[in-house]
């Protein structure tokens, strides 16, 4: 057995997406993966959100330890500005990542994982540790939210999409890409739901928007535990020399079906 990988985990928690990938993460782990979480660190304080504080009390459960840090009670202790989408990232992010960096020097892991991560990441951070970020779309898909990638492939009429692991950078969703996997998202399956939608175009509530979504859910958890199993297996490097297509190996554990 190859000597665990380990991580650090960022995220926000802010929603049962966040809980289940992290407690799909140790179910995995359970299940023989080789990764060890060094530390769990949320941009968030203890009572500050239901939700965090649920996925801090899992973390903490399982004997992992926690860095809670609100980058919000930060940023209103500092006087700060909020971040505003298009303009380059105020003083005190920089310096809230400063802190962060300080506080994740204390642990001994080899690479983090930003999942649900709700922070742009400056250089105090990927500068200093190699981050992973998942992003729901292929390398060459839809930039944004998951939101905005499903409205984009929506509009495009695309025919598949995809889940990705990139390299953190400066460069938004665009750092080099580590892994990825695609899945269709326009199939007979769901050929009525996109005639349907062509009716009400735009609205988020439409059972075909809903339809992608749940289609890339199913598979982001179990996209990002085979990415780090190749890392820790030593089939994947960090950053790679080409992206790794895990494509087979996720549809065999959202499916049941042997790889190919």
């Amino acid at each position: 057995m190859p000597e665990p990988l380990r991580i650090a985990w960022l995220t926000t928690g802010r929603g049962p997406g966040s809980y289940g990938a992290l407690e799909y993460l140790f179910q995995a782990i359970d299940a023989g993966l080789p990764v060890e979480p060094a530390v769990v660190f949320v941009n968030r304080d203890e009572g500050e959100s239901e939700a965090t504080d649920q996925l801090i009390a899992l973390a903490r459960g399982r004997g992992v330890p926690v860095e809670a840090f609100s980058s919000v009670r930060y940023r209103k202790s500092v006087g700060g500005q909020r971040s505003r989408p298009g303009d380059p990232l105020p003083q005190w992010r920089h310096d809230y990542d400063n802190l962060a960096a300080e506080q994740l020097a204390a642990y001994d892991f080899s690479l983090g994982v930003m999942f649900g991560y709700m922070l742009i990441a400056t250089p105090a951070l990927f500068e200093r540790f190699p981050f992973l970020n998942d992003h729901p779309a292929l390398p060459d898909g839809p930039v944004g939210t998951y939101q905005q990638v499903i409205a984009q492939l929506i509009e495009r009429r695309a025919t598949e999409s995809g889940c990705m692991v990139n390299l953190v950078t400066g460069e938004v969703d665009r750092g080099p890409v580590v892994s990825f996997c695609r899945y269709a998202i326009r199939d007979e399956a769901n050929a009525e739901l996109w005639e349907r939608y062509a009716e009400t175009p735009g609205d988020e509530q439409s059972p075909l928007y809903a339809d992608i979504r749940a289609r890339g859910v199913a598979r982001e958890r179990p996209f990002l535990v085979e990415t780090l199993r190749a890392i820790a297996e030593g089939r994947l490097n960090v950053p790679p020399p080409g992206p790794l297509d895990l494509t087979d190996e996720v549809e065999s554990a959202v499916t049941g079906a042997k790889p190919r």
